[in-house]
């Protein structure tokens, strides 16, 4: 009987492991290019995971450089599922942001425009990260989104604000404790009260993306005007959400962070298709079930290709080697040694015999008696 408990238990747990490794990802199609397939009712949502190796090797190829040689046959049917067949029609700039604490934006907000037309394809995690593998940093620019805002006036609110329809009401007796109000897609207003912590703390972190796209759009301004210009991936994740599920009187905020989160991301799409003329893509990484304290589930790697004179340089030899070498070169020595050796010789020999007669080539001016 303790057996079977024990299996019972042993199921209970795998089951429940599964069910906390999946994720889901959103792929946003550009406005005025195709870059992704369409979605279907036979799309890749209906079929296998993606894996997160998949979902980095995706990135990877819309940023316009080859999959990573680790990718599997499999992998690689996933990728055509999501993106078109052209390999030489790719945005070379993709937004990529994980949200922790959301598991299926489409539960939260139904009608999102963004989110409802969009690519969408469940992943595997696993134990294993979306891992982007891009080659030197010269050939791409990777700008992050995690910089926190750490001191932002009310100005910056009031911007914001205007940025998403909505106002804000200060506060006459003590600054930056004013009410935010900003309006949703069904009429509802989400007010936000900066004096109370919980509601500052999830609007600094909305401010802080928001500060940092715009600064994304101004690096991209001045990249754009270099000769060569780079890929360009913008990556970060947003963790104001799962800050809120982790607070005790948070008094259900939470579902009103996450319906302003799905309202402000429409909003950040919108102005990089502008920056960015259609030329990016956006991929979307909901994940619900990641642990606090967990670092990002995105991880961008650099791996350089080297000269295969560098590969070579970077052997480590082993003591047959290097015998052997040493060896070569002795003889290689020696043998040139002893060829100039002979040869120098050889050469005063001759001089020092040579006839001294008229029809001699080293004494043909000389008038002898």
């Amino acid at each position: 009987m303790k057996i079977i408990d024990f299996f019972l238990i042993s199921s209970l747990l795998f089951s429940i492991s599964r069910a906390e490794s999946i994720a889901s990802v959103f792929f946003i199609d550009s406005s005025t290019h195709q870059f992704l397939r369409a979605p279907s009712s036979n799309d890749v949502s209906q079929s296998e995971p993606m894996l997160s190796p998949e979902v980095g090797a995706t990135a990877s190829v819309l940023l316009g450089f080859p999959p990573p040689i680790t990718l599997s046959a499999a992998g690689s049917s996933k990728l055509n599922e999501v993106l078109i067949s052209n390999p030489f029609d790719r945005p070379r700039a993709v937004f990529m942001l994980e949200v922790s604490g959301v598991d299926d934006p489409l539960v939260v907000g139904p009608k999102n425009a963004l989110f409802h037309k969009a690519l969408k394809c469940s992943v595997g995690l696993g134990s294993s990260k979306v891992d982007i593998q891009l080659p030197d940093e010269e050939q791409v620019s990777v700008i992050s989104l995690d910089e926190p805002l750490r001191d932002y006036p009310e100005e910056e609110i009031n911007d914001f604000a205007s940025w998403l329809g909505g106002s804000y009401v200060p506060d006459a007796t003590k600054p930056l404790h004013g009410i935010l109000a900003i309006p949703l897609e069904n009429g509802d207003n989400v007010n936000l009260h900066m004096s109370k912590k919980v509601h500052r703390e999830f609007a600094s972190k909305l401010f802080a993306l928001s500060h940092n796209i715009r600064k994304a759009m101004q690096m991209h301004e001045d990249l754009s005007q270099a000769l060569h210009r780079p890929a360009e991936l913008i990556v970060g994740s947003f963790d104001g959400i799962k800050a809120l599920q982790e607070q005790q009187d948070a008094d259900g905020f939470d579902k009103l962070g996450m319906r302003l989160l799905l309202a402000t991301l429409p909003k950040i799409f919108d102005s990089l298709q502008t920056a960015y003329e259609g030329q990016i893509v956006g991929v979307f990484v909901f994940n619900g079930t990641y642990q606090p304290g967990s670092k990002p589930l995105i991880n961008v790697m650099f791996t350089s290709r080297p000269s295969p004179r560098w590969l070579a340089e970077t052997k480590i030899p082993t003591n047959t080697t290097l015998a052997a070498q040493v060896l070569v070169r002795r003889t290689l020595a020696w043998i040139t040694g002893v060829v100039l050796l002979i040869a120098t010789l050889l050469g005063v020999y001759f001089l020092l015999n040579m006839p001294l007669t008229r029809d001699t080539l080293l004494y043909s001016n000389v008038k002898l008696d």
